[in-house]
């Protein structure tokens, strides 16, 4: 597949922007909360999810997508809102519980919501496949050409509603799109204790539908099996399954002392860094030169830094509006 360059040039100033983001909030959120760990501390309360390394999968998906198409997240869903184009200064005041934040800062981190572009995700494990399915479901009744993508862990390809999603959306012949983000470990349980096969792109086809597996982390490879699997559910010829062998650099949530995997394992994962290896490629085949790179770069951390300020800046909620934009 021929790949726009403007495609390529995007996928890489998206990644810097995501990567980021990712280290600042990881600079804020340990603010007031050391020596001992306090995670109720700070002006990032709570627990924090971060994507580092998982930049890929997030970034192959965005080309292909077009407005009133809906996204489903996980908890750990940043490089995704980003992607998907989310107004980030309204993200970061969400996640310092701002009165400007996607939901007032009502949400936090795990639960952030954007109505356009559609995107939603939740603590809950699981909860984005069926969501995802009722928004193709919508799409396929109104006659509409949009598609509903799904992000999931691996750990969650062994929850019922993994099972469940895929089948109705066969069954339905959904605009669907499920993509497995694979980052070898759920919290500390590593894939080959808690997953019987290897792949979970191989159950698709006790589904009916395509599973494509890309193995190494490759925003290149995730923008050619995303571009095959949107055009096919687009053109009414239902859901596929996409598994991406990806990197969490970081722990499962910061304070996690990470001491389930080895230092060897931790070296590992540096030596395969999206961010050094993709803008290398980029320099060496001339579609940027270092001095690009530097630029877009430059320019993603100068629309975070903008964006922390905002949020930083930004009013908490009143007291008073404690019981609104809630369920009664």
């Amino acid at each position: 597949m021929e790949i726009p360059r403007d495609d390529l040039v995007a996928m890489y100033a998206t990644m810097a922007k995501i990567r980021y983001f990712e280290e600042r909030i990881k600079e804020i959120y340990y603010e007031d909360k050391l020596p001992a760990f306090d995670i109720a501390a700070g002006p990032i309360p709570g627990e924090m999810h971060l994507a580092a390394g998982q930049e890929p999968v997030a970034v192959g998906v965005m080309p292909h997508l077009r407005p009133g198409d809906a996204i489903t997240a996980t908890h750990r869903p940043h490089h995704v809102a980003i992607a998907q184009g989310v107004d980030l200064k309204q993200m970061a005041a969400e996640i310092f519980g701002k009165d400007t934040g996607l939901g007032h800062g009502k949400g936090g981190h795990m639960h952030l919501f954007s109505v356009e572009p559609s995107f939603g995700c939740s603590g809950i494990i699981g909860e984005g496949m069926p969501v995802a399915c009722g928004a193709a479901l919508a799409f396929k009744k109104q006659g509409k050409d949009n598609v509903a993508i799904s992000f999931f862990g691996e750990g969650a390809a062994n929850q019922g509603a993994f099972h469940e999603s895929l089948n109705l959306a066969a069954l339905w012949n959904l605009p669907v799109v499920f993509i497995c983000e694979d980052n070898e470990f759920a919290i500390s349980v590593p894939k080959s204790a808690s997953t019987a096969i290897a792949d979970n792109s191989d159950r698709a086809s006790a589904y009916g539908m395509p599973g494509v597996l890309v193995p190494d982390n490759d925003p290149v490879g995730v923008y050619e099996a995303a571009g095959e699997a949107i055009r096919r559910a687009r053109d009414g010829r239902g859901p596929s399954l996409i598994e991406v062998r990806t990197l969490r650099l970081w722990g499962h949530f910061e304070g996690d002392a990470d001491a389930y995997r080895s230092d060897e394992y931790k070296q590992a994962m540096g030596d395969k860094d999206p961010m050094v290896r993709y803008p290398e490629r980029l320099i060496s085949e001339g579609i940027l030169t270092p001095a690009d790179a530097d630029a877009l770069k430059k320019a993603a951390h100068e629309e975070v830094d903008e964006a922390i300020e905002f949020a930083r800046s930004s009013p908490y909620p009143a007291p008073e509006d404690a019981l609104k934009h809630v369920f009664a």
